[in-house]
């Protein structure tokens, strides 16, 4: 034990960037063990849209959405995502897509909509960049913004 502590007082930079990584791996699994939204592929996403009636949330910023996204998307930015909750209230049980551009913004946006009790909430991998360049799946290139 004593060469522990010697070590660690030695070491304490080292020490400390390995305290930090072992509590935010562990703080990793914890989320992932407990989130309730699904991580989606881009060709799985696509065979649900032709199943079912699902709504496609894309939480990039309006230029971001405007330049390129999926057909009948709506977009909604994720930082207007808690105040405009109740444009979906309707759709709480029924299928959701989020996208944004790489996956981050959307991780966000499932906690928020699983938080409000919708239940369906599926995250597509990768975004926009794995549906375009990965997956090479369309895109709708029009200059105007389905609201």
């Amino acid at each position: 034990m004593d060469r522990y502590i010697e070590f660690i007082l030695n070491h304490y930079v080292l020490s400390l960037a390995f305290a930090v990584v072992t509590f935010l791996l562990i703080q990793e699994l914890i989320d992932s063990a407990f989130k309730k939204f699904s991580l989606i592929s881009p060709m799985l996403a696509v065979a649900k849209m032709n199943e079912a009636d699902v709504l496609i949330l894309d939480v990039r910023e309006p230029d971001e959405f405007t330049a390129r996204h999926i057909e009948n998307a709506v977009n909604t930015p994720l930082n207007k995502l808690p105040e405009q909750l109740s444009k979906y209230e309707a759709r709480k049980a029924l299928p959701i897509f989020i996208v944004c551009q790489t996956g981050t913004r959307s991780l966000s946006a499932g906690k928020i909509l699983t938080k409000a009790g919708f239940t369906q909430v599926n995250v597509i991998t990768g975004g926009m960049q794995a549906w375009e360049d990965e997956y090479k799946l369309p895109v709708k290139t029009s200059g105007k913004q389905k609201k």
